[in-house]
């Protein structure tokens, strides 16, 4: 298990655990990131967001929050 922000562009990942407040999970559930969600990386820069594709939609998210979002890869 790894951090999302470690992740190497173009491996898929399936989401294992959600760290941070109340706030925080509120708001990455609600984009479709939840415990068990497999996504693929598509960008990971170190100035600029991750980028993602995950159940049909592009997501990005800080680096900051990618932290929080504990990951298994899977290719």
């Amino acid at each position: 298990m790894t951090r999302l922000n470690l992740q190497k562009e173009n491996t898929i990942c399936k989401i294992i655990e959600l760290e941070g407040s109340n706030k925080f999970i509120s708001k990455i559930t609600a984009m479709g990131l939840t415990n068990g969600t497999f996504i693929e990386v598509i960008q990971n820069n170190k100035k600029f967001p991750v980028l993602l594709f995950a159940r049909d939609t592009m997501i990005a998210v800080s680096k900051e929050e990618a932290k929080k979002i504990l990951v298994k890869e899977v290719s």
